[in-house]
């Protein structure tokens, strides 16, 4: 078989007993992409070689906690929190898929993805940063109790207050852009010497519209001026809400607002040090829930909104994203490439004239998608863990993404390769080594070529 998740010297942490085991992980993993691929009824193969994953990875999880705490390594008890999500959350949660479906082919393929996927993330970022290679990026995460009692209150004040099933994606949101998305700022004060909490919050323009719009009677089915005041309003109220189920000596007031671009939003996101950053499904679309260090804003990045200028702000906003739209219109080009020198080459590259998003693996890319749908997708022939083909099968096997265009950027161009994509209809290839101003003709002409 085609080598899935192959071990790199990248992941390499430089503690033998943590690489080794490492290593052993990610053999387990090949084997069973083996036993998947096989013709033969493989079930119980794959349901011993998954109960044998699950038995490494927990023992590999304590041994990795007992080296940490004999070295004294400070994030500690930030590391066993990961670790205990992943053994307690996501392990379960991907088991009792794949009980209901009877070890499908499908749910086999995305439990190995997602453990692929989390393991190889884990290690080049909180397990580098065990000797100081990485910087912890989750390090300011409010304490795992609390964000569990935090997500719990959240689900049900939206199906309080919306009659919506949320669903939460991810406790540790990223600032990903997903759809047309409504950015809002909010700082809160508490005591004395002013305490100050921020929160943003992130509403997909679809929900806004299927919820606040529906109690309004929005006929237009756009945002307006009177939607986005009466959403500001329902965001406060939320949080109000929210806070009152985590009550602190001061209470917090809220001291100033801010509506958001997404690049605003972004440059805060990127800058700041998030204590929870959530991103929930409610089936009526995206909303994020993001708490950041008290830090003001930069002078300029967001005019904070007062009684009296209210009414202003609000239809600035609505200009701002109506021209945003028209620049917008540029077609979106998603870049898969585990490189990222390739990666950000090709954001050079078709920047000017194209919506650049990039994803550093065919699980990246599934959840970009999911979130912002593209255009085109270029997509690298060989990656770890989930290639080229195999992403292409996952994007062909959804209804919703089973048209998305996809262009194989690979450094081989054999023919035996481009037979076995064939049948999943991609729609051209391009060679890494070409020249630079070849590779935009190209993706110019395709473009061109579907608007003729």
């Amino acid at each position: 078989m085609d080598t899935r998740f192959e071990w790199q010297e990248e992941f390499s942490i430089g503690v033998d007993v943590i690489d080794k085991e490492h290593q052993r992980l990610f053999k387990i993993i090949n084997k069973l992409f083996a036993f998947k691929e096989e013709e033969k009824n493989n079930e119980w193969a794959c349901q011993e070689g998954i109960k044998f994953f699950k038995g490494h990875v927990v023992k590999h999880f304590a041994d990795e906690e007992a080296y940490m705490v004999s070295i004294g390594y400070e994030g500690t008890e930030q590391h066993r929190r990961l670790h205990k999500g992943f053994r307690e959350n996501t392990l379960p949660a991907l088991e009792q898929e794949l009980e209901q479906s009877d070890y499908s082919s499908d749910t086999v393929e995305h439990f190995l993805a997602v453990c692929a996927g989390w393991l190889i993330g884990h290690t080049l970022t909180e397990d580098l940063a065990i000797t100081g290679k990485k910087i912890r990026k989750w390090e300011n995460l409010l304490p795992g109790e609390e964000l569990t009692a935090m997500k719990k209150v959240i689900v049900q004040l939206v199906f309080d207050m919306f009659h919506l099933e949320s669903q939460m994606i991810s406790d540790a949101y990223n600032g990903e852009k997903f759809g047309k998305g409504v950015y809002y700022r909010l700082v809160y004060g508490a005591g004395k010497e002013e305490e100050k909490q921020e929160i943003l919050m992130v509403f997909e323009e679809k929900l806004l519209i299927e919820t606040v719009g529906k109690v309004l009677g929005l006929k237009t089915g756009k945002l307006d001026a009177k939607l986005v005041h009466a959403a500001r309003y329902t965001a406060q109220q939320f949080v109000g809400r929210l806070l009152e189920h985590f009550p602190t000596k001061e209470s917090y007031k809220l001291k100033e607002e801010n509506l958001l671009s997404y690049e605003e939003f972004q440059k805060i996101f990127e800058k700041e040090t998030l204590q929870v950053s959530f991103l929930f499904n409610t089936g009526a679309g995206y909303f994020a829930y993001c708490t950041i260090a008290p830090h003001l804003l930069e002078k300029g990045v967001g005019t904070p909104i007062e009684e009296e200028n209210a009414m202003s702000e609000v239809e600035k906003y609505l200009m701002k994203r109506e021209e945003q739209e028209v620049i917008n219109q540029k077609k979106k080009v998603l870049v898969v490439d585990d490189s990222l020198t390739i990666r950000e080459g090709m954001k050079q590259l078709l920047g000017e004239d194209y919506e650049v998003a990039s994803a550093e693996s065919g699980v990246a890319a599934i959840r970009t998608i999911t979130l912002n749908q593209p255009d085109l997708v270029l997509l690298d022939y060989e990656m770890p863990v989930c290639d080229g083909k195999q992403t292409l099968e996952m994007l062909r096997s959804e209804k919703a993404f089973a048209d998305i265009p996809v262009i194989f950027l690979t450094g081989r161009r054999d023919p035996q390769s481009m037979i076995q994509v064939m049948p999943l209809k991609p729609a051209g290839y391009l060679l890494k080594n070409s020249k630079p101003a070849e590779l935009k003709k190209e993706i110019d002409a395709f473009f061109a070529k579907q608007k003729a």
